[in-house]
């Protein structure tokens, strides 16, 4: 039967599998698995013990913890339970935690960690609606209830109706709301993105089609938070439907480190780790031999010429075959091994991925396929597929998805993948979601003429200088993260006479490059602050945007002495850069890079 609702697709997933490792998770410094059947009683005990605590259809209950198979478990749970639930990041403070508790009016929130309880137990009197705060961990903590305990209630539960939870599943319909997914808040109080089991379902039977090769013998590496509507459809729902294994990375840091581990067969991330690896090869190459970068040069240029047929869906010589299998032996088996060697497919969402991060990759034989969504588009709108692929696009529509271009360039969708609406925020839906059905994106694309989609940029972050030209930062941007001297950039510019850039340096590559100089070892503020790094930047900034129109050329950049983080507020929990933060951290060296401008 086909899945209806998520309470639908767990089930299949643990009748049809029956898998020995369903998800894996590292502790002790060791590898431990969760079967299939693990998972369903782990599941039906908890959503048995929810029902015993009194949560009800259509109660709110949150999950506040790190990736891990008890967000799993939680989460199935409530949604068996017919309620819905709230994922809560992990990063955030206790303020924010208590917004999102007490707008959501949840009445139980699950915590991971004594650090994540904590943050709920210094703000419970005042989120009114909370009764229960369970945690994960097994070490107790006053005011809370362990996972145990609630697993226990609902096994006894259990033994009097082994089927109950299956039965109370059933009722639940596609049109039920799921989920509330906040969104941000970077300019406002967040958001409660409303999602229905359909809202998700589909996305997860439309997007995963296209990847139908995939199955239980398969692995994926986690790391993106959960409560993103990205990792939770693609990287949780999508793979559960699919029977691949999840494996849960130990950190972002820990990634490199896990994908050795775990051998994962495909993963979904945002472009930061593409252009940190990307970064590091050409690194690893520039301190090499100048007859291994040659080679790495001739490799390169075959795997290009490879997947550039791949792309065209034309078959390669003979020649360029015997070449890529040579190159592949030399080159590309050295790189692939540092993602475990099994890895087969790269998914890209969250933010634009460059173009020529995609080319090399797909050379080297480490494609990555982009993808674009919201929040309020459970997620996925158009995908690039291993059937369907152009580097530089984010793919097409997928199946039962419309997508049209109003006449300001906006892009609109329509479908079932369309959220009911924000929670109690009427004028903000209907804002959001016009009288058609169409959801107002706020970003600027164009379809080229095989119908693939092309992001331009962010509607508000599109720059107006003071001579009124337009300028879409994100494309420059990306171009600029190729250098490999830049980790991070974001333009500036808007209502000024010409654009400017905050510039992350790439400092590895910086250090290297001024020890090579001859400079003296010196803190990064003082490296920064180098009139010779500033000329050295100056020359690689034009180097790597010198064909642009003149009004969109960089003319003066300030460079930070560190990167940005999600301590400061800088990232999100994805890693997008907070442009507006950013930009008000730095106003005072912005103001001095326009001095004399006006």
């Amino acid at each position: 039967m086909a899945e209806r609702t998520l309470c639908d697709l767990f089930y299949r997933s643990v009748d049809t599998f029956h898998k020995p490792a369903h998800l894996r998770v590292k502790r002790g410094g060791e590898w431990q698995d969760t079967s299939s059947e693990e998972l369903k009683a782990a599941v039906e005990e908890l959503s048995m013990g929810l029902r015993a605590l009194g949560v009800a259809k259509g109660d709110r209950v949150a999950i506040l913890s790190e990736n891990r198979p008890e967000w799993a478990f939680a989460d199935l749970a409530t949604l068996t339970a017919g309620a819905i639930d709230v994922p809560i990041y992990a990063t955030l403070l206790p303020a924010q935690v208590l917004y999102l508790l007490s707008d959501s009016e949840a009445r139980v929130c699950f915590v991971s960690s004594h650090a994540q309880a904590q943050k709920v137990l210094a703000v419970r009197s005042q989120a009114k609606a909370l009764e229960h705060v369970v945690l994960f961990d097994e070490t107790p903590l006053p005011g809370t209830m362990s996972l145990a305990e609630l697993r226990a209630k609902g096994r006894e539960a259990l033994v009097r109706d082994p089927l109950a939870v299956r039965s109370k599943a059933a009722e639940v319909q596609p049109e039920d709301l799921a989920t509330f997914i906040y969104t941000s808040g970077t300019t406002g109080d967040p958001k409660g993105v409303m999602l229905t089991h359909g809202n998700l379902v589909s996305n997860v039977l439309s997007a995963g089609a296209p990847f139908a090769n995939l199955g239980p013998a398969d692995t994926a590496l986690s790391f993106l938070p959960l409560c993103h509507v990205f990792e939770r459809m693609g990287g949780y729902y999508m793979m559960l439907h699919l029977g691949v294994t999840i494996a849960y990375a130990e950190s972002v840091e820990k990634v490199p480190e896990n994908m050795l581990e775990v051998r994962p067969s495909l993963m979904l991330s945002v472009p930061r780790l593409y252009e940190k690896i990307y970064a590091r090869v050409h690194e690893k190459v520039a301190a090499d031999s100048k007859a291994r970068q040659a080679i790495f040069r001739w490799g390169l240029a075959v795997g290009r010429e490879m997947f550039r047929h791949r792309v065209l869906g034309t078959p390669p010589g003979h020649a360029l075959r015997a070449k890529a299998a040579l190159a592949q032996a030399l080159v590309f088996k050295k790189i692939q091994a540092r993602t475990g060697g099994r890895l087969r497919i790269f998914i890209s969402g969250g933010a634009p991925l460059s173009r020529e991060i995609a080319l090399f990759f797909g050379a080297v034989g480490l494609p990555i396929l982009e993808g674009y969504g919201l929040t309020e588009t459970s997620p996925v709108i158009t995908v690039n597929t291993p059937q369907r692929l152009k580097p530089g696009t984010v793919g097409p529509p997928i199946d039962g998805v419309e997508v049209k271009i109003a006449f300001d360039g906006e892009i609109l969708t329509r479908g079932p993948h369309v959220m009911k609406g924000y929670y109690r925020k009427p004028e903000a839906t209907a804002e959001a979601i016009d009288q058609d059905g169409f959801f107002h994106t706020g970003d600027i694309g164009v379809i080229d003429q095989d119908g693939f989609l092309v992001i331009t940029d962010r509607k508000k972050d599109i720059l107006v200088t003071s001579g009124g030209k337009n300028i879409a930062p994100q494309p420059i941007e990306n171009r600029l993260k190729a250098n490999p001297f830049i980790a991070e950039v974001v333009m500036v510019g808007n209502q000024r006479h010409f654009p400017a850039a905050l510039v992350v340096p790439n400092f590895e590559a910086l250090e290297k490059w001024a020890r090579e100089k001859g400079f003296p070892p010196e803190s990064r503020e003082a490296l920064v602050a180098r009139s010779e790094v500033k000329d050295h930047y100056a020359r690689e900034i034009e180097r790597s945007s010198g064909d642009l129109a003149p009004f969109e050329r960089i003319k003066k950049i300030g460079l930070l002495a560190r990167e940005f983080t999600l301590e400061e507020g800088e990232l999100t929990p994805t890693l997008k850069v907070k442009r507006r933060v950013v930009e008000q951290k730095h106003k005072a060296l912005i103001d001095q890079l326009y001095e004399g401008s006006a």
